[in-house]
């Protein structure tokens, strides 16, 4: 009987040989992680096997590179995994874990993490914890804050994270707060923003969250950005990127020239209506942007050259009001739909 599909949908994988990062279709089966270059092919490019793996989530390998977890299998072989937003990490880690207890006959499955190193009780759930932080009506406030000639947007400050938990009474007093803290950014749900909470978060063997005023933090899946300082990171300084994040994650999209068909990664953003795609293999740096005022997005059966690509089912279409075409594939009919809604409802309120 052939293993039963648990998850499916792209990654971004790390090779085995060259140190390159390619965005590849993975599926999680009962008993491996099998990956293929494209969604449509039939034998996959690698397969992993689980039985005797071990997981951790996050993996901290990589400086520039988040949301990254890494399954070692029994041989003792490497394999790094990147996610493009924090909910889509933590549902593959969550099924991951289940399969390798599984694989263990029932016993529970021990990782290496941040919650044992900090010793976080066992019922806590950041991700839960993160997303009432997000809440807009009762969750941290993202302000823009002004510190040593510097503008940092959608951000805030640790003081206010250690109240704001002590206040909805996540933690007894302080300690217990800055505790979830220190949780939070280990799990890559909260990133250091100014040089004084970088320092905190890199120095020592345990990252260290700051209870000051000073120390500015920010949510891994939030419009942060940065106004007149540069550096190695990615700073976004236009207009169009000042929205907040409404949907993100990898979609296939048409090229305008060569009609080839690529997995790229997408966020979308409201106030004012923009959604940016990038490699998700490279980083940051956007390789364009959709102006989605006005737009008109559309489910299509259809698209001219798809077909010699291996490209058929859940396409759809953006014609933006200069009336520039761009085709596009979800992974799923349901993906399709949430986006085409997503987009729609930001084309109408957004600048």
């Amino acid at each position: 009987m052939e293993p039963q599909e648990i998850r499916e949908g792209y990654l971004v994988k790390k090779g085995t040989v060259l140190n390159s990062w390619s965005a590849v279709w993975v599926v999680l089966s009962e008993d491996g992680l099998d990956y293929y270059k494209k969604k449509t092919d039939r034998s996959p490019k690698g397969m992993i096997p689980l039985k005797g793996a071990t997981l951790i989530s996050p993996c901290q390998d990589f400086n520039k590179r988040m949301l990254v977890f890494k399954i070692t299998t029994e041989k003792k072989q490497d394999h790094f995994f990147q996610a493009s937003y924090v909910e889509e990490r933590e549902l593959w880690v969550k099924d991951i874990k289940r399969t390798l207890s599984c694989l263990k006959d029932g016993k529970r499955f021990a990782r290496k993490s941040t919650r044992r190193s900090i010793r976080l009780p066992e019922t806590v759930n950041l991700a839960e914890l993160y997303a009432l932080m997000k809440d807009q009506d009762d969750g941290v406030k993202e302000l823009k804050l002004e510190q040593d000639n510097r503008i940092f947007n959608h951000c805030f400050s640790g003081v206010t994270v250690v109240e704001w938990l002590i206040s909805k009474g996540k933690a007894r007093n302080r300690p217990e707060a800055l505790m979830l803290a220190a949780g939070l950014l280990n799990e890559g749900f909260l990133q250091p923003a100014d040089d004084l909470s970088k320092e905190g978060a890199e120095g020592g063997e345990q990252t260290t969250f700051l209870d000051q005023t000073k120390a500015l933090y920010y949510f891994a899946d939030s419009g942060f950005f940065c106004e007149g300082y540069s550096s190695d990171e990615d700073v976004l300084l236009k207009d169009e990127f000042r929205g907040n994040i409404i949907k993100q994650g990898c979609l296939l999209k048409q090229g305008h020239r060569r009609k080839n068909w690529k997995v790229r990664k997408f966020i979308l953003r409201d106030d004012p209506a923009y959604m940016h795609y990038y490699d998700p293999a490279k980083g940051d740096d956007p390789l364009g942007s959709v102006h989605l005022r006005g737009a008109v997005v559309t489910a299509v059966e259809y698209v001219p050259d798809a077909k010699k690509y291996d490209v058929d089912g859940n396409l759809f279409e953006i014609i933006t009001a200069d009336e520039i075409h761009y085709f596009l594939q979800a992974a799923t009919a349901e993906e399709r739909k949430e986006w085409i809604k997503a987009i729609q409802t930001v084309s109408k309120s957004g600048k």
